[in-house]
């Protein structure tokens, strides 16, 4: 086995001595990259953002921005990383540095001032800057590339030059103001043919290597295929298995969480896969929420409508489905929406693979089906899809925050009748669940206010809401049931629209 290395900025480093929970933050700022901040250590700021090379969607490579604070350092083991001081062109030879495009703007727009954010800035802007499907937008922003990836055409939102601001939505800034970002932002304009990283994008990144670093007594384990995962995972049952990282990196950082064994599984092959059939799609458990997002194009309209209000973009370039399911959390965003798309899960483990319906695998508060060393491989969504959809979260921020309740509708109304109702529900019980009761008072009735108004009231009342630091039992039955009007006004407007 090849020791674990990283590369960065073009350097290659061994990852040893450092141990095996060691965050890439950590990693970077003990051998003097101290550009990478850590302001929250939970993903919610920025201040640790860097650029990975990762398998693109339209290029072999996309530079892609995520918190360093999160992710363990073996888990880039073979890996590809660029910090805010790796853009920069150091010059040789008594010439000055020159910076990076990014860079430039943001000093002479004014977009620092204690600095303390700016590096983290500077790489998010970077991923976005590097976007191989971004492109001008005279007119200021509206068009097909502010709806594919934001779910917006705001102008607001959209820069001239495709820039979309939800590359920003993990990032904070308490002291600069957020107009002299966005200018910064709105003005860079694309990759000089000569630029290195733009260039970069279009070879393949580097595989992910098949890693055993031990340290101290804890391993950080990454299997070459599902088949040695599952293997792995019979053998050591405690592990912990981690993706994304953007949870467990949590637990390190927050509570200082330790495990023995930690077994990656986020560049397995069999589980970043992604296929549409005339019946059904299947997205691998471990695809980011931002690949599935781009591949989908806004195929699954409510997946859509998800996506620009799950955490940020920085959290949704490492996050993946399989995680968010995997923890059992109440208030996840994906399952209730999953849950109104009808979707099953495919679950694999050394004896073999089950599909399960989503509606079945939750048994409790973070608690489900999924027995010990068994993976979520797969999500399936059934199609075809119900064509009146929407996804209501209600939360404290309009972005970047967790759900006091969310709320996924997907019906099919024929004629002015409700043929099929679904309804997921989250954050008013001890699991995401379907509003069964509620489905059934809208279904083989009219699409009426009457009826809407008698099936909010029954809305109201599905669940077990609890009153807690986000919101009380009342007001979360009370937004449940104002989520189905609201759902009403929109399809009426839309109709005499």
């Amino acid at each position: 086995m090849v020791a674990a290395r990283i590369t960065v900025n073009g350097k290659e480093t061994p990852i040893a001595p450092a141990a095996a929970h060691t965050t890439v933050l950590d990693f970077l700022r003990d051998r003097g990259l101290t550009g990478t901040k850590e302001g929250c250590a939970e993903g919610e700021c920025g201040a640790c953002s860097v650029l990975v090379a990762r398998p693109g969607v339209n290029k072999p490579t996309d530079w892609v921005a995520v918190n360093a604070c999160l992710v363990p350092v073996a888990a880039l083991d073979g890996q590809e990383v660029v910090t805010s001081e790796g853009l920069a062109t150091v010059g040789e030879g008594g010439s000055p540095t020159v910076l990076h495009p990014v860079q430039e703007e943001m000093a002479v727009r004014g977009g620092s001032q204690c600095g303390y954010c700016t590096p983290g800035f500077i790489c998010s802007m970077a991923s976005e800057y590097y976007r191989p499907d971004r492109c001008a937008h005279p007119a200021g922003g509206t068009g097909t590339d502010s709806q594919t990836h934001s779910g917006s055409d705001s102008d607001s939102e959209h820069g001239p030059n495709g820039f979309d601001l939800h590359a920003l939505s993990g990032n904070l800034c308490r002291c600069t103001g957020y107009r002299p970002i966005r200018d910064a932002a709105f003005a860079v304009g694309t990759p000089a043919e000569d630029d290195v990283l733009a260039l970069r994008r279009k070879q393949a990144p580097p595989e992910a290597a098949a890693t055993e670093y031990a340290q101290d007594g804890a391993a950080f384990l990454r299997p070459g295929t599902l088949a040695e995962a599952v293997r792995l995972l019979r053998e050591r049952p405690e592990a912990a298995v981690v993706a994304g990282s953007t949870d467990w990196g949590v637990e390190v950082n927050i509570r200082s969480r330790r495990a023995h064994c930690v077994v990656a599984v986020d560049r397995l092959p069999e589980l970043r896969e992604l296929r549409i059939e005339s019946g059904l799609i299947e997205i691998g458990a471990a695809q980011t929420l931002t690949e599935i997002e781009r591949r989908l194009d806004g195929s699954v309209p409510l997946l859509a409508e998800l996506f620009p209000q799950f955490a940020s973009r920085l959290i949704r370039n490492s996050a993946t489905l399989g995680g968010n399911l995997g923890t059992g959390s109440p208030i996840g965003d994906s399952p209730p929406v999953l849950l109104a798309l009808e979707a099953s899960l495919l679950l694999a483990d050394a004896d073999g693979e089950r599909e399960v319906p989503l509606a079945d695998y939750f048994t409790g508060y973070r608690q489900s089906v999924r027995r010990p060393g068994e993976l979520i491989r797969a999500v399936r969504i059934p199609l075809p899809l119900s064509p009146v959809t929407a996804f209501h979260k209600i939360a404290k921020r309009r972005f970047d925050d967790i759900s006091s309740v969310a709320v996924a509708f997907a019906l099919d109304i024929e004629d002015g009748i409700v043929r099929k109702a679904r309804i997921g529900l989250g954050g008013v019980a001890a699991t995401p669940v379907r509003a069964l009761s509620t489905e059934a008072a809208l279904e083989g009735e009219a699409w009426t206010a009457r009826t809407v108004e008698a099936a909010a009231r029954i809305l109201r009342a599905e669940g077990t809401p609890m009153d807690d630091h986000r919101a009380s039992a009342g007001y979360r039955s009370a937004m449940l049931g104002q989520s189905l009007l609201k759902l009403y006004a929109q399809t009426t407007e839309a109709v005499s629209s």
